[in-house]
């Protein structure tokens, strides 16, 4: 398969990178400024390309494929640590977090979608658990919180959207994850989370349109 993934030099995204690379797929694996873990992948299927997320470009101009399988939207950023409740969170940190959380995403599809119809792919929207309205129960979090939630509605829109073009939609909840974002306080590993999301991305035809569905395949009422 050719699989474009988004914030794939570290975390989950370099997970979802190293996951495709064993099974010998062909990953073009996308990061904003570094390289980072991307660097010390030696795998001629590994094609890493520059891109930032938060603004816009054209396709034309990356070296992407003429059809895409898979992609997976993971870029993404928490906002402002301690920052982010109701007397703190400034209008600056709400419009950041969703300009890459969720305008990001948009952004990409709207550029690769040609590509995705040309493979009957399949596209995998990184959200979260936090962006559900009927999970939040204590409060807080304002701008990765609304970019989440934003996020799920504009994924369920693609999904309705793109179906008639042979493209399937799927938004992920990885869990409580150890990586940087999480300051590694996570309650799973990567390898677990992108093992359960690897798995029901394959199962993307078993879900509803628009559902948020978890790292273990549970549905997330939002």
């Amino acid at each position: 398969m050719n699989i474009v993934i988004t914030g794939a030099n570290r975390g989950l995204g370099l997970g979802f990178v190293q996951h495709y690379l064993n099974k010998d797929d062909e990953v073009w694996a996308c990061y904003r400024s570094n390289l980072d873990g991307l660097a010390d992948i030696n795998n001629n299927k590994l094609h890493t390309v520059q891109l930032d997320v938060s603004q816009d470009f054209n396709v034309d101009d990356l070296s992407l494929p003429a059809s895409i399988d898979l992609l997976i939207n993971n870029a993404g950023i928490y906002g402002p640590y301690g920052g982010q409740d109701l007397d703190s969170i400034t209008s600056d940190a709400m419009l950041e977090v969703f300009n890459v959380d969720c305008v990001g995403p948009l952004r990409v599809v709207q550029q690769l979608k040609d590509r995705m119809i040309q493979a009957g792919g399949t596209i995998a929207n990184i959200s979260s658990k936090m962006g559900s309205s009927d999970d939040n129960g204590s409060g807080g979090t304002y701008a990765y919180r609304a970019a989440k939630a934003g996020l799920i509605i504009v994924s369920k829109s693609m999904a309705i959207d793109l179906k008639p073009s042979g493209v399937s939609v799927i938004t992920l909840h990885p869990g409580w994850v150890s990586t940087d974002m999480t300051h590694q306080s996570g309650l799973i590993d990567v390898q677990t989370s992108v093992a359960g999301m690897t798995d029901v991305i394959s199962r993307v035809d078993d879900y509803e349109l628009g559902q948020l569905v978890a790292f273990d395949g549970k549905v997330i009422p939002f």
